[in-house]
């Protein structure tokens, strides 16, 4: 048994029969009334994301989790599959357990979280950023800007992204896998 002030990030729990991984908190102490939490909950199980608010104090069901390295094989239809690079196990889990499965490529190494009293995969952690090629985007214009503009571009996983506007088809780039955002332009 766990009680909010252990409320972190990525933590497990168990709330309303169901397991959710913390994915935002936030410590409130207003001037007046007791503390609070309020958090962001996402369900393991269906993917559904839920405001909560936990009273100072209370009490929270934690779970148990292991992490393991996983390499993304290959999808077929919504289930996506993945090899454990320990010991060559695989195992199949459905598009909804994924945060941002837009930016999988094949071969990228995935950890996945585990239950441990049961074995039972819960959810995919995508590395915190990824490298994917340009596929196709518009041609820039130079000099016909004052700001940060950008464009769309659609990567070799078929996901799409706002780029800058002097990024050409062929060219890496590195996307922030939380917000689905360009970062950098790799060089070769």
């Amino acid at each position: 048994m766990a009680n909010t002030s252990d409320i972190k990030k990525g933590l497990c729990i168990v709330y309303n029969n169901d397991t959710y991984k913390i994915i935002e908190f936030q410590h409130v102490k207003p001037g007046k009334g007791p503390a609070f939490v309020r958090t962001k909950l996402k369900s393991l199980t269906s993917g559904k994301v839920i405001d909560n608010t936990f009273s100072a104090g209370h009490k929270i069901d934690e779970v148990r989790v292991e992490t393991r390295k996983y390499q993304y094989l290959y999808p077929e239809g919504d289930t996506y599959h993945f090899m454990n690079t320990d010991d060559y196990n695989q195992i199949s889990l459905q598009k909804s357990a994924l945060d941002a499965p837009e930016l999988l490529k094949e071969g990228e190494i995935v950890t996945i979280i585990i239950r441990a009293a049961d074995e039972l995969p819960l959810a995919v952690e995508m590395p915190s950023n990824v490298v994917l090629e340009v596929t196709h985007t518009e041609p820039g214009v130079k000099g016909n800007t004052a700001t940060n503009a950008t464009k769309p571009a659609t990567v070799e996983t078929g996901a799409k992204i706002n780029v800058p506007l002097f990024i050409n088809e062929g060219d890496k780039i590195r996307v922030d896998t939380e917000k689905g955002a360009y970062l950098e332009r790799v060089k070769q």
